[in-house]
């Protein structure tokens, strides 16, 4: 047998995928998704052209939602509610707010409904269907990009210098994507058996906005109430965005705490349960 011959059945048999049950509660396959990373990476890239491709606006959707959500804010609760922001001008307090939870529940709405939203791909092919969360929660990374350029000039507008404290921005965006994927992986797998998410995904996403620190501070919630108000995690996500893009002030160590273990604890059971559901989605979808 030729060199060449035996170099082709070398090459196939490591295209050879072994399709088998889950071995017990931590068999997660995350080393499956990571063979299929050129996957992923097409899947971004499409939702990315066909969310823009036909847009009059193109990206500058991305930042038109933002600077008028502050812009409402600013006039509502800064103007006529008069709100305090802390010492800082109350657009740029409610851009830091606005902007981190923007991508959040983009993250979380697209996660939630991706896996019926791709039904078709998941019944004709073979992939590890954890893909499907993690493109739909790394997609708005490009809107939160172009956002935060705005943030940036609204930042010089009001004279406002960044500090040392911005290298903290990548790491709290990373946080508040584990958190998207971490409900995206409790909401995809429910959505396929009850098409109700998709109906009620939106509203709850906006009873979640208000009860955030976005258009008011941590400050004004009473020091007996702060542990029971940071069981929402995005309390401590919003605080100490706002804290590394501004520089002013401290996070708060109880909301920074609480909302990490709460992230921990979803992110894990959610890999769980998605994965104890995903041999079900073909049949069910």
């Amino acid at each position: 047998m030729s060199s060449t011959v035996l170099a082709d059945a070398a090459s196939a048999a490591s295209r050879v995928v072994e399709i088998r049950p889950s071995r017990g509660l931590f068999d997660l396959g995350l080393g499956q998704v990571w063979r299929y990373r050129e996957l992923l990476g097409i899947l971004v890239v499409r939702d990315l052209k066909v969310l823009y491709r036909q847009a009059a606006l193109g990206v500058a959707w991305a930042i038109l939602q933002p600077v008028f959500a502050v812009m409402i804010f600013t006039v509502v609760f800064g103007l006529f509610a008069k709100i305090p922001s802390d010492g800082m001008p109350y657009a740029l307090f409610a851009f830091a707010g606005i902007l981190p939870w923007t991508y959040f529940s983009e993250a979380v709405r697209r996660s939630g409904t991706g896996l019926v939203n791709e039904a078709d791909l998941i019944r004709k092919i073979f992939f590890p269907r954890l893909i499907v969360p993690l493109s739909a929660v790394t997609g708005p990374l490009a809107d939160f990009g172009f956002a935060f350029l705005v943030l940036l000039g609204l930042m010089f507008w009001y004279d406002v210098t960044p500090t040392w404290t911005l290298v903290f921005v990548p790491p709290l965006l990373a946080v508040a994507t584990l958190l998207a994927l971490a409900i995206g992986l409790w909401l995809g797998p429910i959505n396929v058996r009850f098409r109700d998410i998709k109906h009620t995904l939106p509203f709850m996403l906006q009873i979640w906005m208000y009860a955030s620190p976005i258009v008011y501070p941590l400050s004004m919630i009473p020091d007996r109430w702060k542990a029971l108000y940071s069981l929402n995690p995005m309390v401590g996500v919003i605080e100490s965005f706002r804290w590394a893009v501004i520089g002013k002030g401290t996070p708060d160590p109880l909301a920074v705490g609480i909302s990490a273990a709460i992230i921990v604890i979803l992110l894990f059971t959610g890999l769980v349960f998605f994965k104890k559901m995903e041999r079900s989605f073909a049949d069910i979808i």
